[in-house]
């Protein structure tokens, strides 16, 4: 599939900015469970806010993939059987959830107990209807798996977590070491999530060839025109017409961007007490992420392409 820089920009934005809030959270609510010192307000307030603006930008960048973006209201019609209405629901949920939550930190008092319950459930929700868009399409095997559902929340919740290092730098230095272990750990499940889809998906085979195509048994079949004298939407938007070396260097600069680097950039700086290699974490991680999007899309291989890109 060719990738979207909008909807590449949109799903990691909003990933991190789930992650952000989980990260805050659950940093709130096990110092709660064991009686330990609470995070500064600040924090879980800088947090919240800065959750719900990530996923405020991803919803802005989103619209630059509509074709008639005053029509994007209509996205949400289909909710009871699409994927992608559902999210168009819930990304705004999540995001006024989260704005509700920032707002009860800084006003005090008990309201943000619940309002932190729902906008965890609105940010579980976003994360399963966020994969569901790509996994209920069987025909592009890439992504039809679970592990595409973990990959979204694994990759979302290590990047927050990361972010939330940064944060803590300024706002909560007495959480630093426990979102310092989160942000490693987390990362590390991500890679091991990423390495089995990728894995998974270099053993998978075309379900559909010329001859299924035509219905002729024939192996030998030879195609000889590409049904197009020029470029069509077919060969230009399912296919993302990169060159074999560019797709291989784009995925070990994601392995090394997203995981390897950042894990060594924040172990380093918490034995070094450094906080400039901790606070570039976030950014190193996050320019992994917009190459491992963009290798997710491109990697998925529509069966029109047995057609159309053999001879394009």
């Amino acid at each position: 599939m060719r990738p979207a820089f909008s909807v590449v920009i949109f799903t990691t934005l909003t990933g991190a900015g789930q992650g952000l809030f989980l990260a805050v959270y659950f940093t709130e609510l096990v110092a709660l469970w064991s009686n330990a010192v609470l995070p500064p307000a600040i924090f879980v307030t800088a947090g919240a806010a800065m959750a719900a603006g990530l996923a405020l930008l991803g919803l802005a960048a989103s619209f630059f993939h509509l074709g008639q973006p005053g029509r994007a209201w209509r996205a949400a019609a289909m909710w009871r059987t699409s994927w992608l209405s559902r999210e168009v629901i819930v990304l705004p949920l999540f995001i006024a959830l989260c704005a509700a939550y920032t707002a009860a930190h800084h006003l005090g008092g008990t309201g943000f107990a619940w309002t932190g319950v729902f906008a965890l459930l609105a940010c579980a929700a976003l994360f399963l209807c966020t994969a569901k868009i790509y996994m209920c399409l069987k025909f592009l095997q890439e992504w039809a798996s679970p592990l595409t559902l973990l990959n979204f929340v694994l990759l979302g919740t290590a990047s927050g977590c990361t972010l939330a290092v940064s944060l803590a730098l300024a706002l909560a230095p007495q959480m630093l070491n426990a979102l310092c272990g989160a942000s490693m750990v987390m990362t590390l499940a991500a890679l091991g999530a990423r390495a089995a889809s990728l894995a998974r998906n270099a053993r998978l085979r075309p379900k559909s060839s010329l001859q299924s195509a035509i219905g002729v048994a024939n192996p030998r079949i030879r195609q000889t025109s590409q049904g197009f004298t020029g470029r069509s939407f077919n060969t230009r938007e399912f296919f993302h017409g990169a060159t074999p070396q560019k797709v291989r260097a784009v995925k070990w600069s994601f392995l090394l961007l997203v995981f390897l680097f950042p894990v060594v950039l924040i172990a380093v700086g918490m034995l070094a007490d450094s906080p400039s290699l901790l606070s570039i974490a976030f950014p190193v991680q996050y320019f992994g992420l917009l190459a491992e999007r963009w290798y997710f899309f491109a990697q998925a291989n529509h069966p029109q392409n047995i057609y159309y890109q053999a001879m394009a």
